[in-house]
């Protein structure tokens, strides 16, 4: 039933001619990330990963199912190329992809990356994104961090791709 689901979604989403585009990264430090590890989500608009990516084989203008499968590894990879966790000077830190799914938002279908940031222990932590920007500089990355009690925002942009997570 899920599928067919996930299915229609992606059927009835029609790729649209490049617009605004923003992805939504949430973040989870602090005491609810026991052991060092971050755990975020990040939600990508389909239509702008096709627009780099090409995810639309037959050229039809609709992305189905099938298609976006096929092109997941590509998806992974060059997202998680544009995200980068440091730990100050004891260096990056690893994320490491842990499932994927497909969701919908108010403007359209979006690929749903789940993972984990390993840090070490007790490392403040700086996070660095530039997903889209040396194509779409009006791109923006809005993240949504809980530590703890405590959640922040943040939008990143070509201008500010940087930010200090809470340990």
């Amino acid at each position: 039933m899920k599928r067919a689901w996930l299915a229609a979604l992606l059927i009835a989403s029609t790729a649209h001619a490049h617009s605004a585009s923003d992805a939504y990264l949430t973040l989870t430090v602090g005491e609810a990330a026991a052991g060092g590890v971050i755990h975020g989500q990040w939600d990508i608009a389909l239509r702008d990963l096709d627009f780099v990516l090409q995810l639309d084989d037959d050229g039809d203008g609709r992305l189905t199912w099938g298609e976006v499968r096929r092109h997941l590894a590509d998806v992974e990879r060059y997202a998680f190329a544009h995200l980068r966790v440091e730990a100050g000077t004891r260096g990056a830190c690893t994320i490491k992809p842990t499932s994927r799914m497909i969701d919908g938002h108010a403007d359209g279908t979006y690929a749903a990356l789940f993972f984990d940031v390993l840090c070490p222990r007790a490392a403040a932590a700086t996070l660095d994104y530039d997903m889209f920007f040396a194509i779409d500089p009006s791109h923006r990355g809005i993240v949504v961090i809980h530590g703890g009690n405590d959640v922040a925002t943040a939008v990143l942009s070509p201008q500010h791709r940087r930010i200090d997570l809470p340990r």
